[in-house]
Order: C-alpha cells, then sequence, then structure tokens
C-alpha cells in the first residue's frame, strides 16, 4: 500500500516488513515470480539491505541484513544473519554484528586468507563506513583501524551501501553509495586498495566511469556466456 508508512523512518523501523524478497533465474534473462522469505517474526521491526555469502567450511550461505528489534524498543539497527543450504529452508535469524553505540545497516562480507570481511554503515561514531574482521565467518568482529584512516578523509554522514569486488590485477574496488547532494550527483564512489587486510582504501574516481548514478547494489560474477546472453538480450518497452 502507497504510503502505509506516512513518509516516517521510525515507524518503517518498527512495523516495516518481515520479508526478503527473492527471485530466481537459470540464466538471468527470464525469472520466476518473486518468493517471500519470511525470516523476521514480531521481534524485528524491519528487514532491509540484505546480502549473501557463500561459506566453504559449512558448505552453506550465510545470507544477512539490517534490522531494528524489540528488545531496545526498536531504537537502533544491527546485522543479523540466517544459514541456508538451499534457500528454502532457514536457520533462525542470529545476530551477526551489533555496535554498542550506533546502528549498523547495508552490510557486506567477503573472505581474504584465512579471515572473513565486514563492511558496514555505522550510524555514529562514525558516521561513515567501517570495516571489520573475524576469522569466523559469524564473528565475534573486530575493527580495522586502518580503514578507519581512510574513511576519515571523506565528508561524514552521506555515504552508505558498500559494495566490493576483487579486480582482474588482484586489487580490491569497494563502491560507496554517496547521497549527499541531488539527484544528478549521487552514486558509487570507487575506492581501491591492494588487500581487505590492509584497509588503505584510496579515492579512484578516474579509474572508473558508470554511465548513471548506480546506488545500493551488489556486484555479481558471470561467466563470458552470461555476458554474452545479457548484452545480446533487449525488452520491448512493453515489457518493463
Amino acid at each position: 500500500m502507497l504510503n502505509q508508512y506516512h513518509n516516517s523512518w521510525s515507524e518503517i523501523s518498527r512495523n516495516g516488513s518481515k520479508s526478503l524478497v527473492m527471485w530466481k533465474s537459470n540464466d538471468l534473462i527470464h525469472w520466476q515470480d518473486q518468493k517471500m522469505l519470511t525470516l523476521g517474526t514480531e521481534d524485528f521491526g524491519c528487514l532491509w539491505a540484505p546480502d549473501v555469502i557463500f561459506n566453504q567450511k559449512t558448505n552453506d550461505y550465510i545470507v544477512h541484513w539490517s534490522s531494528s528489534y524489540k528488545c531496545d524498543n526498536f531504537k537502533s539497527k544491527a546485522i543479523f544473519y540466517s544459514r541456508t543450504k538451499d534457500f528454502k529452508s532457514f536457520g533462525e535469524p542470529q545476530i551477526l554484528y551489533k555496535k554498542d553505540d550506533s546502528d549498523v545497516i547495508d552490510s557486506a562480507m567477503y573472505a581474504e586468507g584465512d579471515w572473513y570481511y565486514l563492511f558496514v554503515k555505522s550510524g555514529n561514531n562514525p558516521q561513515s563506513i567501517i570495516l571489520l574482521r573475524s576469522k569466523n565467518i559469524t564473528g565475534p568482529f573486530e575493527r580495522v583501524k586502518a580503514f578507519d584512516r581512510s574513511m576519515s578523509k571523506i565528508e561524514q554522514g552521506k555515504y552508505e551501501a558498500p559494495t566490493a569486488v576483487k579486480v582482474k590485477d588482484g586489487r580490491w574496488a569497494l563502491f560507496l553509495d554517496y547521497y549527499g547532494t541531488g539527484a544528478e550527483g549521487q552514486g558509487y564512489i570507487p575506492f581501491i586498495a591492494d588487500t581487505l587486510e590492509s584497509g588503505n582504501f584510496i579515492r579512484s574516481d578516474k579509474n572508473f566511469s558508470f554511465p548513471y548514478g548506480y546506488k545500493h547494489g551488489t556486484i555479481l560474477k558471470i561467466s563470458d556466456e552470461e555476458y554474452s546472453r545479457l548484452k545480446a538480450f533487449h525488452k520491448l518497452p512493453s515489457e518493463y
């Protein structure tokens, strides 16, 4: 229902969706009807910004997302996770990461060496993206201090939705969704680091270009065949 939350983030955080939405495709062209994954209960105020990582050690997936929760009267958000092997049955939601002095949302996790690295947006102290790491995919996590120094150079409270990818030369590209201006200036800002472990991400606008203001997405690695198929596919205007 349009505007059912009366344009109120507070109301969304308390009474938002208890489900995540999933689509399935065998070719990235044709998609099955959406499926609602009801992972939350009445103890959750909302579920949003999901992401997923495959755990090679246990041969299952960790689906993680941001939620407010009843135990603190829905005042703040933490990162929760659920395990699945088949995206049909899911384990009970558990806390992945909670920051004691602020909200955290927009989680993205990657493996490098023996460590798992977790990017999140912190609502305060700092109002920026932070990077955490753990040798266990579900934590506990510790802060990567060098990344804090990298992020101290950008405007606070204007970036969210981190997403990263390891590029061809072995370095890591991190894209942060910049929303601190009018619509025309919004979109991803790129940063590059030799390794996640270093935490030393350098802004690299000149190394990337985007056809328009991509926002709040993620990066999926695909084969050359899948790329060619997508590039050749065109919808009719009536199909949008």
